[in-house]
């Protein structure tokens, strides 16, 4: 079986097609159940966030089609326009860029801290739907630890540097005072209360959280001394907004360009910096259009970002050293895991060569027979059996030139000989074989 990753992010794919290819919280269980139910799939878990949707999965050689395919019906998108953002890893390439996610090396802020939390939370989900076995259950463990030691040996994770914290930075390169400034934020995830904590930071002092449940928005709200209101009682609240930043995971966009045009009038046309981090995208593009508000998207975050990205990128070249220790590492396991399957199997199957011969002597003992001749003739008996099927594959690997089996077969069959046995036990091994070869064929 193979591992494969597959999915798109910000650098295949805009955010129009990436919303288009996220999953919500409530398709998540349904997908994982078709994920597993396909035949080629063996294991299987999902990764949606705003910026990259990704499918790891156990699969056959035929599985990067099929699981493409899935993901072209289940989200109705045509086949051609997923395969031209879609990206691809099988085996320890899958295994490297997982653990590269897990750090935020592939993350549009580089070494962000979040991408982890939600790569757990993807685990768990996996975990609930009995989509992982042996396979990518320790994958997961061995990246969350190989993600531990990148947090505690390098730099990556000092400073704030996210999504949230890049939409902060950008806002204040608009408004002076921050003081002065009043934020409306929509949503009530880690995103916002990010986006909270960094705007209380820089100084904003009149900050409203809005989120469907308003329990949770006043859990966010409450440790900064804000407000928290309901979802619809948001354009009340955009009249007195100057930055509106929302992120939640409503499936339809939240503000749409009429309420912005009736909040636009009551603040007199005072303009407003609104950012949406959402995919899908919370606030519709159209609100851009309107000639007091200066909308961005998470795709215009870019260039804050690549600012943070210079300070970051020491710590991500140690990162990088870790991680491939660590896909060494993982692969090393792996070898061992898969050959301790063909020990096993090995072993199976001499022991049951062993009982048959056996059984076949403790039969023979019933009946009266010769002792001496029962064992001259098991002996006989067990080691063609042993010996049969290798023989008749070092044959084949001769008649077809396969000169890497041949080079094997000395060290896997031939082992030295024990210093106990001298000359005199051989030939007395030999001659107790003797009898037995006119009436036993090999099996």
């Amino acid at each position: 079986m193979t591992l494969l990753a597959l999915g798109i992010n910000h650098r295949t794919a805009t955010v129009a097609v990436r919303e288009q290819v996220a999953f919500t919280p409530t398709q998540l269980s349904q997908a994982l159940e078709e994920l597993h139910e396909l035949p080629q799939i063996e294991e299987a878990a999902v990764l949606s966030t705003c910026n990259r949707t990704e499918l790891y999965c156990v699969t056959d050689a035929a599985g990067e089609q099929v699981v493409l395919d899935w993901l072209g019906r289940f989200h109705q998108l045509d086949i051609d326009d997923l395969t031209r953002c879609a990206y691809h890893y099988l085996d320890n390439d899958a295994a490297r860029h997982l653990m590269r996610v897990a750090v935020g090396l592939d993350s549009m802020v580089l070494g962000e801290p979040q991408i982890l939390g939600q790569l757990k939370e993807a685990y768990q989900q996996a975990r609930d739907a009995n989509g992982l076995g042996g396979e990518l259950d320790r994958l997961f463990q061995h990246t969350f630890a190989v993600a531990k030691q990148v947090r505690t040996q390098t730099g990556i994770g000092k400073n704030p540097v996210s999504v949230a914290y890049a939409a902060v930075s950008m806002a204040s390169r608009i408004f002076d005072d921050f003081s002065r400034a009043r934020a409306l934020l929509i949503g009530a995830g880690e995103t916002i209360e990010l986006v909270a904590r960094h705007l209380h930071e820089a100084g904003v002092r009149q900050l409203t959280v809005a989120n469907r449940t308003r329990e949770r928005a006043e859990t966010v709200s409450a440790a900064l001394g804000g407000e928290a209101i309901a979802l619809p009682d948001i354009p009340d609240a955009l009249e007195n907004a100057d930055i509106v930043i929302s992120s939640t995971a409503s499936p339809l966009p939240i503000l749409g360009k009429g309420m912005m045009e009736r909040a636009l009038k009551s603040r007199r046309h005072g303009p407003v910096f609104m950012v949406d981090i959402a995919v899908p995208r919370d606030i519709e593009p159209e609100v851009g259009d309107l000639a007091d508000v200066f909308l961005y998207t998470v795709d215009d975050l870019d260039v804050v970002i690549q600012e943070n990205r210079r300070h970051r990128q020491m710590a991500a070249d140690q990162a990088e050293s870790i991680i491939e220790h660590g896909v060494s590492s993982w692969l090393h396991e792996r070898r061992i895991r898969s050959g301790g399957q063909l020990i096993q199997a090995y072993r199976q199957h001499g022991e049951a060569l062993r009982d048959l011969s056996r059984d076949q002597a403790l039969a023979r003992l019933a009946r009266g027979e010769d002792p001496a001749r029962i064992i001259e003739r098991l002996a006989y008996q067990l080691s063609n059996r042993l010996m049969h099927q290798p023989t008749q594959a070092i044959r084949d690997a001769a008649s077809n030139e396969e000169h890497g089996l041949l080079d094997a077969v000395p060290r896997l069959l031939m082992p030295p000989r024990p210093a106990f046995e001298t000359q005199e036990t051989t030939a007395a091994s030999r001659a107790a074989d003797a009898p037995c070869q006119q009436d036993e064929k090999p099996v």
